[in-house]
Order: structure tokens, then sequence, then C-alpha cells
């Protein structure tokens, strides 16, 4: 009898038309999902105002999203171990799109929170599914790339999906907002379902539960997951708090701040195809390099928000250096990964993602609370990211010096 066909990074198929429109039609649902998360942002003083709840009370709604990625994401993903890689994604959109609903007709703060949970549980198994097929119809030297065309749905939301939201809230009110990422969802599960063959999509996993968790058990994807949550934080506690930041330090009027976010979404994109590039060509020396990076704009931007035309220029710099990172630390965690436990690990680096979207927007409030000023925010920022290079360091240096002990000890010593 024939064993389902299935692939994975160890027997990639060339890019065809049809596998490239796989890749596409990931790319449509990860910019719904990348609307919904982001959007937020561009509605925090119109919720908060709604709600009767402070800007960090509101600021929480993204750290209530973060948190469910965080745990709906390996949950999902061991609940789904064994379904069809298609019909999983069509369920998990289905879920997405069902909670967006819900947060349009949410009628207080706490229904929708609860709302947004719902909205995230399934995210991080999307995008852990979803980078394991984009990753397995492709050559290994084009695995990154692949993997930045996919996330180019979240760059694309950034872009056009949070300043169209952040308009619409404003005219509309924000729970128009809802519906129309609402439609989006829909049309994503057309696309999905038209554009990904059941066949290209592979099957479920067949290895055990166990088998998938062992994964937790390799310190290169500890470490490296650990880079992606605090690496992250970095540009979350700053951009939950964007719209304060702009209008409050800089002297923007709201109305201007959706325009500026545009910013944000072009530096998104630019970053987002240097990562899968130049990650393809250089992993490691992209993995530190791009945190690095990040970490330079953060402190340097803590210098240039009292000026409007600097203000402008470090939000789209951060839109690129957040996004050149995202490449590199999730190929490091899925090569680190590779055999039993990969949609495991990938899952879980999604998570890790959200994760330190929910640990900076939690500490970015924090500190406001605690009385920082807003102009300094991005110092706070800074430190949470260098304490993901750290991560990432300590993670390829283990690796180098046990590559140097399994050396012939004369090679080791010349």
């Amino acid at each position: 009898m024939n064993k389902p066909s299935t692939f994975t990074s160890s027997s990639p198929i060339p890019v065809g038309k049809r596998s490239s429109m796989a890749i596409y039609a990931l790319t449509i649902g990860a910019f719904g999902i990348g609307t919904t998360e982001f959007v937020i942002m561009g509605l925090l003083l119109q919720l908060a105002a709604d709600m009767h709840v402070s800007v960090p009370t509101a600021g929480l709604l993204i750290s209530g999203y973060a948190l469910g990625v965080f745990v709906g994401a390996p949950v999902l993903t061991a609940l789904m171990s064994r379904v069809p890689r298609k019909k999983a994604l069509l369920i998990l959109m289905g879920i997405f799109t069902l909670g967006n609903v819900a947060c349009a007709l949410a009628p207080n703060y706490a229904a929708l929170m609860v709302a947004r949970v719902i909205t995230s549980l399934a995210h991080g198994t999307f995008f852990g599914i979803g980078a394991v097929v984009a990753t397995s119809v492709v050559s290994a030297d084009r695995r990154a790339a692949a993997l930045s065309t996919m996330f180019t749905g979240l760059t694309v939301a950034t872009l056009l999906g949070v300043p169209a939201g952040s308009w619409l809230g404003l005219h509309f009110g924000w729970r128009s907002t809802f519906w129309a990422v609402s439609v989006i969802g829909l049309v994503a599960i057309a696309v999905l379902a038209i554009f990904v063959s059941a066949k290209e999509a592979g099957c479920g996993s067949r290895v055990s539960l166990r088998e998938e968790f062992t994964v937790l058990g390799r310190a290169h994807v500890l470490l490296g997951l650990g880079a992606t949550v605090f690496g992250f934080a970095g540009v979350f506690a700053v951009f939950t708090y964007v719209q304060p930041l702009l209008t409050q330090v800089t002297g923007f009027v709201e109305s201007q701040v959706s325009v500026i976010l545009l910013m944000f979404g072009v530096g998104m994109v630019f970053g987002n195809v240097i990562g899968g590039r130049l990650t393809d060509r250089a992993p490691v020396r992209m993995l530190l390099g791009s945190l690095a990076a990040l970490a330079v704009i953060l402190v340097s931007m803590g210098f240039a928000m009292e000026n409007r035309v600097t203000a402008v220029l470090f939000v789209g710099l951060l839109g690129t250096g957040a996004f050149s990172t995202v490449a590199p630390l999730q190929l490091r965690v899925l090569n680190k990964a590779q055999g039993a436990g990969q949609s495991m690990a990938s899952s879980l680096n999604i998570a890790a993602f959200n994760l330190g979207n929910a640990l900076g927007a939690w500490l970015g409030g924090a500190a406001i609370t605690q009385g920082v000023d807003l102009a300094h925010l991005p110092w706070v920022a800074a430190i949470l990211t260098l304490s993901g290079l750290a991560l990432a360091a300590c993670s390829v240096l283990k690796e180098r010096t046990f590559d140097l002990k399994r050396l012939p000890s004369g090679v080791a010593a010349g």
C-alpha cells in the first residue's frame, strides 16, 4: 500500500507555477491575520475612549492577543498534528474570521478581550503550518525567500491594512475595522481553498505528540525561541504606543498617524525582502546582524522622536529593522528542529514572536505607568532587543564550540 505523499525539508521540489500559487495563497492568509494583529495600534485612543479605559489598559488588547497566540500555537498544532494541512489551514482561518466578527460585536472591554483571544488562537498554528508548507516546496537555498514571501502578507497588512483600518476607525468607528477584517478572512478562506491543493499542502504529521514535543529538549531550539521573544519584544514596546508617541511627543495630530504608519509598512516590506535574501546567503551573520541593527535603531529612535522629520524616518526604520529579523529567526528554529517536531517548533516560534509582542506591550505600558517619558520608551525597548541578541549569540557560540570539539585534536589545535 502506498504511503500518503508528504513534502519535507529533506525532499524539496522545484518551484513551479502551482507551488508558487500555494505560497501566494498563504500570503493572503498572512495578510488577513497581520491586519487584525496590528490594526489595534491605530485604534488605541478610540478604543480607550469608547470602552472608558486608559490607553495602557487598551494596549493590553495587544498583549491578550499575543498571549492567545502563545497558548494556542502548541495546543492547536498538537490537536491538528494528523489533520491534512490544507484542511487545517482552512479550519484555522475560519476561527480567525469568527473571532473578528465577535470583536465587531463586543459590547464591552471584557468581551472584546475574549474575542481578541479567540481570534488569536489560530494565528500561531496557521503560520507554523504555513511555514512548513512554504519551505517544503522550494529548494534548500530558497527556504528563507519562501518564508519572506509568505510573511509579505504581514508587511502588506501593515502597509495597507493598518492605515486603512485606522482610517475606517477614525471615520466610521472602530467596529467597522473589525467588520472589514472579517471580510478579508472570508476572502482568504476562498483563496486557500482554490489555490492550495491537498496534495501540495501534504498530510499531517505521522509522528506521535510525544515526538513532536521532544523538540523542546534541544538547547539551540530553546535559545532560538528566546532570541525571538526578547528580540521582537523591543519592537512592540515602542510600536504598541506609536499613536500617543507621535501625537504627544512629536506633535502630530491624530488624523496624521494613519499616514505616518505607511512608513512603518514600507519599512517592513523592505526589511522582509532584505531578511529573506541575505539569510539564504549567510543565515548566522544575518541572525546576529539583524538583531544588532534593530537595537541600534531603537537607541537612536530615543533621540529622534521630538523632531517631525526624524520621527517619520525612524518609524520607517523601525519597520525595516523589525522585519529583517523575521526570516533569520524563523529559519534558525526550523533548521535546529529538523525531523520530528518541526511543525511544533515552527508554530512555537510564531508563538514566541507574539509572546515578545505581549512582553513588549506590557513592559512598555508598565514603563509609562512608572513615569518613564514616552520619548525615552525606545531605550527601554533596546534593552529587550539586546537581550535577544545575547541569546542568539550564545546559541551560535555554543554551536561553534561543539563543532570545534568534534574536530580531530591536531586540526583543532591548528
